[in-house]
């Protein structure tokens, strides 16, 4: 069947059937805001009409092959064809035949049964359920301003907020006015720019399972979007236990009637294998799994994204990647406050679900990937699902837990986590963990990847380190100023705070002798670079507009991480297994020093001068 004949646009959305081909969004960093025609591409082609983009990447435009009957051409975008669910590649009708390949005669998509006409649409709305929660308040709605300051929104777009708490418009702005900067360039003053957005934002009061009330809201929109094709994208700041009502009064009877709906979901994504599953049966009940967006923020901070640029752009690590050459790796995550009211919620999860399970096992599959056939987000996701598929069982002799207890520091105690009142008495839920992880496969067979992540500790930091190892007969083994097992190489990859890479490199100290010590080439994100590191949410808000899931999360991936960990939580529940007490601010339990002393590792992150 063959759809609306109309112009093609520039870049197309590849994840929806039919495709969706637009112009990019007025991005300055993210496209080009020139108006003038391509010159591969005749203006009667491309008409600037929408936004939107594939998920291979920003502002690109797509590829012509040569047709091979006199009627029909594949259309490719970086490479890759489109293809609906079925697999099928999509067909672009050319009417008069090839020779008028780049006249003005129009080009029509096929068009789809279950999805409806060809969306062509340059606006967005978009809805945050759960509008007056802290994350929207916190993280939200100022990426969205973010986003709005520096043009990378469509140029019509309406933000809505929703949730079951009676507030007018006028209330929602003035809550969202106080968590607005200017931070983005601190030398302008951005106060026009606020009200302009705010003037954008609405709120709509309804329960999370009332299709009623989500009917109302869908009209609500519509005035908005005042009768023009329209994209929503739903962002899920809410509790998992009512995702699912949520989804589906929102997709029954607020989604798009002409353009695409997308769905934000938060974690956690389950509590074990079996939630996990369900969950995702329950949201496919309503959703294709190309319109559910599983957001990780770990996957959106600046030094994750670079991650694979550091490793597959420069020549003098990819060789290096590898068993032959790394002793271990180390992925740490630490915080220096408490649960601080979140007991209720942390107490039903923990440190390891809340952590280890999602950031930290998205960090490693991405450092121990294989080279994707692509930058494409599914030849990505399929590579890192392999390095999931292949991490061995953890046994629990391969395991510490710690819970933080109450200390005094001069004038001031810090409470212990037992001490929330929000906390269940007598909880067993560790606030800390450290496992060893094994790759079984061929680049990390007998490597350990130490995982480490915990609260009420000395230091806020994630990073990850890798440590390579000794130096085959070094000659100035002897000449080291510190302890000589400190001279290995290493490499710190610095997530936060103070975003940075370095690499510790042995050097002769100056002077008349052969003394060694150890110096750091160091890339402080501060220094090197003027303009301000994007959080985290900006970035994934703006793909999940533009339809690139590089960095969101796959059921299968999801399946794949939760089969890694589910066996140990259980066993750690069926057995009560006692966490070790640490003291608020220290190092965490001493067990998990003996842990990494067993693989000949000593953790990279105690000594703070590093």
């Amino acid at each position: 069947m063959v759809g609306h004949s109309r112009p093609l646009s520039p870049v197309s959305d590849s994840d929806s059937w039919p495709p969706v081909i637009q112009p990019p969004m007025a991005i300055p960093h993210c496209a080009s805001s020139s108006s003038s025609p391509s010159p591969l591409h005749p203006p009667s082609m491309f008409s600037p009409s929408s936004s939107d983009s594939t998920s291979g990447g920003r502002a690109r435009f797509p590829r012509f092959h040569r047709p091979s009957s006199p009627h029909k051409v594949s259309l490719r975008i970086h490479g890759t064809s489109l293809r609906n669910s079925a697999n099928q590649v999509a067909m672009v009708e050319v009417e008069g035949g090839p020779n008028k390949l780049g006249s003005p005669s129009p080009i029509t998509l096929a068009k789809d049964e279950k999805s409806g006409l060809l969306a062509n649409v340059s606006s967005a709305s978009i809805i945050i359920v759960g509008a007056s929660g802290d994350l929207a308040k916190k993280k939200i709605f100022p990426a969205l301003f973010a986003l709005y300051y520096e043009n990378c929104l469509p140029k019509q777009f309406t933000v809505y907020g929703y949730a079951r708490s009676k507030m007018t418009d006028s209330e929602l702005r003035d809550m969202v006015s106080r968590t607005l900067s200017c931070r983005i360039d601190k030398r302008e003053d951005c106060s026009e720019k606020m009200n302009e957005f705010l003037g954008r934002c609405f709120y709509h009061s309804g329960q999370y399972d009332s299709e009623e009330d989500f009917s109302n809201l869908d009209r609500k929109l519509k005035l908005q979007e005042g009768g023009e094709a329209c994209n929503r994208l739903f962002y899920l700041s809410i509790p998992p236990n009512i995702f699912i009502d949520a989804v589906r009064c929102a997709t029954l009877s607020a989604s798009s009637s002409r353009g695409w709906t997308r769905v934000i979901v938060e974690k956690p994504f389950g509590r074990d294998t079996e939630s996990s599953a369900a969950l995702t049966d329950a949201l496919k009940q309503y959703l294709e799994e190309n319109q559910i967006f599983r957001i990780d923020h770990y996957l959106g901070k600046e030094l994750v994204e670079n991650l694979s640029v550091l490793r597959f752009s420069n020549l003098i690590f990819e060789p290096l990647w590898s068993r032959q050459h790394i002793s271990n790796v180390q992925l740490i995550f630490s915080e220096n406050f408490g649960t601080e009211g979140r007991g209720g919620y942390f107490d039903s999860y923990g440190i390891i679900r809340d952590i280890m399970q999602n950031h930290l096992l998205q960090i490693l599959a991405i450092f121990a990937m294989e080279t994707p056939v692509s930058l494409n987000a599914e030849d990505i996701r399929n590579e890192k699902v392999k390095v999931l598929r292949s991490i061995k069982p953890i046994h629990l002799d391969n395991v510490v837990t710690g819970q933080y207890n109450s200390q005094t520091k001069g004038d001031i105690t810090f409470p212990g986590y037992t001490d929330d009142k929000t906390v269940a008495e007598g909880s067993l839920t560790p606030t800390f963990a450290a496992t060893v992880l094994f790759i079984d496969n061929a680049r990390w067979d007998g490597v350990p990847f130490l995982m480490k992540a915990g609260k009420a500790l000395d230091n806020r930091r994630t990073e990850i380190r890798v440590q390579f190892r000794n130096v085959p007969g070094n000659l100035y083994k002897g000449n080291f100023t510190s302890d000589a097992e400190e001279s290995n190489n290493e490499l710190v990859i610095r997530v936060q705070p103070d975003e940075s890479i370095y690499l510790k490199i042995n050097n002769k100290v100056p002077g008349l002798g052969m003394d060694l010590d150890q110096s750091n080439l160091n890339l402080r994100y501060a220094s090197r670079y003027s303009n301000e590191v994007p959080d985290a949410y900006e970035r994934l808000l703006l793909d999940a507009m533009e339809g690139e899931r590089r960095l969101f999360i796959r059921s299968d991936e999801l399946d794949a991480a939760w089969a890694i960990f589910t066996p140990l939580l259980r066993e750690l529940e069926e057995k009560n297994i006692t966490p070790e007490g640490y003291p608020f601010g220290s190092q965490g339990p001493i067990s998990a020093q003996h842990l990494a002393s067993r693989y000949n590792v000593r953790w990279g992150d105690l000594n703070l001068n590093q």
